[in-house]
This record gives structure tokens, C-alpha cells and sequence, in this order.
């Protein structure tokens, strides 16, 4: 309305400045304007705030604080949800474990096979367990004229304590074993039926062993092996040995160190020697360590150490000391990851033997040995492993390796006119030599999980001796080979195989040809011809405790030798039954 009443007075005045102009009748003449300079515009600066303003209300510069307050009410719900459905997922029972197993089989020649493994955990941390083992047959090779039968027993009881920073464990163990030199030489003209009839043939074996083992998760120490065993046989021989083995293990400048010690005595004595009516006598002490310094980057590995060893040795009351010094250099790379890994090394070491290693190796041994240490001068090799596939890994190595007074076992020969008439003097058990021996070797080797109840694998060896002063590496094959196959049928049933095959060796043989006037004596090298042995084994899982099995072993019906004159069991069949349980 303001507005309104301000047009109207501007159009009142207008009106009547309008009547004024009409009434008033006059010239009001010309006159003339002279521009003497044009009209030039300008813009002035304008005023600009050169200082920013102060804000004096406080009420600008604090945050104010905000409060919330929530207020919880009950509310009644009347939603229910739809049950929903699992989908269905086939589940593999879980199969039980059980602590202890006892096993039983009896089979042809008539054999038993006996095991019963106890463990029982007496706290957190304390255990004890313990394996009772029987291996036996009662013989029946044959074309024998000697008594083939032989007997294993061994009982193992330990004792162990599992902590978090360290574990330690002490093992007694026993032993018996009973086995017969039955590999008399037929073609021998001296041997009538009253000489066989007085041959005792049999030899019995006895081990009492007490040692233990303590390692640690932290420190410099890493962990130490000790052990005291007393070997002994039938015909009044006896061994003691001791060994005591500390490793340490720490790291310095970010290197790791390692170094291993060892201190390895092995004495005792036999009743006589083979062609000699005369106690003999033996002992060796080896001392010495085997540090190194691992060196890793990236895809390389490398090892560099050496040993070092002092032994000293004693043969009827005659000793001997020598210093002894080893490469121990091992080297690995990566080429793809873990697909294809290249490794090689130069290694040695002084190699400890005892009468009761040789009679793991060759229980038909007489005890008449020299026992002397085996000096591993080097062991050059350089090979390649990886895998094919996933589920296929290999392994090639090719390898030189030079020993020293390398033990070979060669058999002993009959002396019909000798005074030695124990059960083993009639050829029918064999000594040991030593020889400098280098060996050339190619191994290789194939695994494979084809699924989850197919494995495979095979492996083979072969070498190419060199010897010094002896004519062959006595009792050594060139080429051996084995496989096996593992499978599960089903649920209930497995089944697997094993076939290894063994090429020729070499033995020398002593006859006698004549005793009156002279005795006189001929060495004839015999080649054992090469074999295989095929075995197999099924099992019916009756349930989680109890589980069936046969087993099959030289199926092939091979009538080889092991060892000169010492043919071995046809087709073996053992039949037995498996039991879980806990207490």
C-alpha cells in the first residue's frame, strides 16, 4: 500500500508540471553547445580490508557440547523367523587313536611274529613307554645238512619327560638273538656225516644298551645323544661301547652357527683268532668335532665347515694315533621354488665300526674280527630334486666317494688239518677285510600320490667300484632296485606290495685241496647271481581296534643266496591280526 501511494504522488506532480508547461505560451529560443573534450570514464579502486577481523563473541570460537541422552523401552516383538535348513555335507568320521597296538601272526617254516607297544602318559609332561618284539623261525631250507632255525626277541622301555623349553628321555633296551651258520659248502670232500653230526652251529647274540637324549628350544645348546651298550655272543666274546654326542647351535652377526661333537669309544675281545689259538684284543677312541656356518640369501643355501678328529687305536696291546681332517661343505639353490631345487657337497667323516654292527649287517660273521674305524676320505655329489607334479616328487644324485679301510666281508675257509673246530671254522661263516675303496654311484628316485589311497615309489642304485689291493669289493652289488605300492580299497580293505631287486656280487672262497703230505689251500672268486624279491601284504579293517592281515613274503619262489652257501626261505606266508587299545 506504501508503494502505491508513492506512484500516485509522483503522477499528481508529473500532471501538473504538464498543465504548467501548456499554459505558459513563450519562446524559449536556441543556444549552442560547444564539446571542447570528450567525455573519458574511470574506474577507482575500490576499498579492500586489509586486516581480518577479530571475533570477540566466545560464543563463536567454542565447540558447545552436545549430550545425548537414550532412553531404552521394552518392545513387545511378535516376528518370528523362519527355521532355516542345512545343507547337506557328507562327513568323514574322524578315525580314532589309540596309544598302544598289539600285533600276532604265525606263518609257514613255522614262523611267529609277535609286537606289543605300551605308552602311557603319567602327567602333562611325564611319559613312559615301551616294545616288546619277537621275530621267529624253526627253519626248513631245503637240501640243508645244518640247523637253520633262528630266534629275535628285543624289549625297549623309555622314560621321557616333555617340558616347554626342553625334553629329555632315557631308553633301556635288551636284546637276544639266535641264528645258526648253516651255510656249509657242499661241494667240500672233507664233510662225512659224523663231521656234520659234531658241527655246532648255532651262535647266539646279547645286547644290554642304556642311553638317552636331552634337547632345548632356546640357548646355544641344542641337544645331546648319549649311550652305553654291552654286546656279547655265545662263544665268550665281548664289546663295550660308549658315545656321547653334544650339538650346539646359535647365531652370530646373523650367520648361524653350528657344531657338533663327539666322543665315540669301542672296545673288547674274542675268544680267539680264526687260524690262530690267541686272544684278541681291540679298542679306538675317536674324538672330535664338525662345526659349520650356514650362510642363506634368497634361493641359495650354503653350508661351509669341516671335521676334525682324533683317534687312536689298540690291537693286542699295539696302538696307533692319527689326526683326521674332512670337508663338510653342502650347497643348495632353488631353481623354480620348490618345483626344481639343485644341490651338491663334499663331505666326510671318520666312520666308527664295532662287532655289533657287523653282525646287523651279516649275523653269520665268526667272532674272529679285526674291528678297525673306517676313514670316509670324501663323498663328492651333486643332484637335482623337485617335483613333476603335485603329488610327484624326484630325486637324481650322481656321487664319488673315497674310503679308506673300507670293512668288506669275504667268507671264511675250511682248514681240515686247523685246531679251530668250532661251529663256524667249516666255511661256513665269513671274516672281515679292508680295502681302499672309491665308488662311483648314480641314484635316483621317484614318488608319487596318484590320490588319496595310491602311492608309489621307486628307487634305484648304481655303483662302480674301484679297489686297491683286494680283486673285487667283495659282497658289494653294482645295481640295486625297489619299489612299492601302497593302496586302500575301500573303507575296509588295503592292500600293497614290494619288490627289490639285487644284482651280482663277488665272494672269495677258500678250499682245500690237499692235507697229506702239505696242506694246501686254493681262492676261487664265485659270482652270486642276482635276484628279486617279490612281497605283498592285504588287511581287513574289522573295525577301529581290530584289523586283519596276510602277508606274503619272496612270493616268486627265488632260490637265491644272500651270501655264499646261504641260500634263504622259499614262499613265505604269515597270517595275523592287529589290536588297538587304550587303558
Amino acid at each position: 500500500m506504501k508503494k502505491l501511494n508513492i506512484i500516485a504522488l509522483v503522477l499528481v506532480v508529473f500532471g501538473i508540471q504538464f498543465s504548467f508547461a501548456q499554459v505558459k505560451d513563450e519562446n524559449i529560443g536556441s543556444e549552442v553547445v560547444n564539446i571542447v573534450k570528450p567525455y573519458t570514464p574511470t574506474i577507482s579502486d575500490a576499498f579492500k580490508v586489509k586486516e581480518t577481523p577479530l571475533l570477540d563473541d566466545e560464543d563463536n570460537q567454542q565447540k558447545e557440547v552436545i549430550q545425548y541422552n537414550i532412553f531404552s523401552f521394552p518392545v513387545a516383538s511378535t516376528f518370528t523367523p523362519a527355521k532355516g535348513k542345512a545343507a547337506g555335507v557328507d562327513k568323514t568320521e574322524k578315525e580314532k587313536l589309540y596309544n598302544n597296538y598289539a600285533t600276532l601272526g604265525f606263518g609257514n617254516y613255522p614262523t611267529i611274529n609277535a609286537e606289543l607297544f605300551i605308552t602311557q602318559n603319567l602327567s602333562r609332561s611325564n611319559y613312559v613307554g615301551g616294545m616288546l618284539r619277537h621275530l621267529s623261525s624253526q627253519g626248513g631250507i631245503k637240501d640243508l645238512v645244518l640247523d637253520d632255525k633262528f630266534y629275535n626277541t628285543s624289549l625297549d622301555v623309555t622314560y621321557g619327560v616333555r617340558e616347554r623349553d626342553m625334553s629329555w628321555n632315557v631308553d633301556l633296551g635288551v636284546k637276544n638273538q639266535i641264528y645258526n651258520w648253516y651255510g656249509l659248502p657242499t661241494e667240500t670232500i672233507f664233510f662225512d656225516d659224523p663231521t656234520i653230526a659234531g658241527i655246532d652251529s648255532k651262535q647266539t647274540y646279547n645286547t644290554i644298551a642304556l642311553g638317552g637324549k636331552m634337547s632345548f628350544k632356546d640357548g646355544i645348546f641344542n641337544d645331546a645323544s648319549m649311550q652305553f651298550k654291552r654286546f656279547s655272543d655265545g662263544l665268550d666274546s665281548g664289546e663295550n661301547r660308549f658315545f656321547i654326542k653334544p650339538n650346539f647351535d646359535f647365531d652370530v652377526m646373523n650367520q648361524k652357527i653350528k657344531a657338533d661333537f663327539v666322543v665315540d669309544y669301542v672296545g673288547g675281545s674274542f675268544e680267539r683268532m680264526y687260524d690262530v689259538d690267541s686272544e684278541l684284543k681291540y679298542s679306538t677312541i675317536i674324538a672330535g668335532t664338525k662345526p659349520s656356518i650356514l650362510y642363506q640369501q634368497d634361493d641359495l643355501s650354503v653350508q661351509i665347515g669341516a671335521g676334525v678328529y682324533y683317534a687312536t687305536a689298540k690291537i693286542n696291546g699295539e696302538s696307533d694315533g692319527k689326526i683326521f681332517i674332512y670337508p663338510n661343505i653342502k650347497a643348495s639353490y632353488k631353481l623354480v621354488g620348490d618345483i626344481l631345487v639343485a644341490y651338491a657337497g663334499a663331505e666326510g667323516d671318520l666312520e666308527q665300526n664295532s662287532y655289533a654292527d657287523f653282525v646287523d649287517q651279516n649275523p653269520f660273521v665268526s667272532p674272529t674280527l679285526f674291528i678297525a674305524p673306517t676313514d670316509n676320505k670324501f663323498d663328492l655329489y651333486i643332484g637335482l630334486k623337485g617335483k613333476l607334479a603335485n603329488s610327484v616328487a624326484f630325486n637324481v644324485r650322481a656321487s664319488n666317494k673315497n674310503q679308506a679301510d673300507r670293512a668288506l666281508f669275504v667268507s671264511n675257509g675250511f682248514d681240515g688239518t686247523g685246531t679251530n673246530t668250532n661251529g663256524y671254522a667249516y666255511g661256513n661263516s665269513f671274516g672281515v677285510v679292508y680295502d681302499d675303496l672309491n665308488t662311483l654311484s648314480i641314484f635316483g628316485e621317484l614318488k608319487a600320490d596318484f590320490s588319496k589311497n595310491v602311492t608309489f615309489g621307486i628307487n634305484g642304485t648304481y655303483n662302480n667300484y674301484s679297489t686297491d689291493s683286494q680283486a673285487e669289493a667283495w659282497n658289494l652289488p653294482q645295481l640295486q632296485v625297489g619299489t612299492t605300492v601302497d593302496f586302500d580299497i575301500n573303507e575296509k580293505w588295503y592292500a600293497g606290495a614290494n619288490v627289490f631287486f639285487v644284482g651280482e656280487r663277488k665272494d672269495l672262497i677258500t678250499k682245500q685241496e690237499l692235507i697229506f703230505p702239505l696242506p694246501s689251500f686254493v681262492q676261487e672268486t664265485v659270482t652270486l647271481d642276482s635276484y628279486f624279491d617279490l612281497n605283498a601284504h592285504v588287511g581287513y579293517k574289522y573295525n577301529a581296534r581290530l584289523t586283519a592281515f596276510l602277508k606274503g613274503n619272496n612270493l616268486a619262489n627265488q632260490q637265491y643266496n644272500r651270501w655264499a652257501n646261504f641260500p634263504v626261505q622259499g614262499i613265505q606266508v604269515l597270517l595275523g591280526a592287529n589290536y588297538k587299545f587304550d587303558f
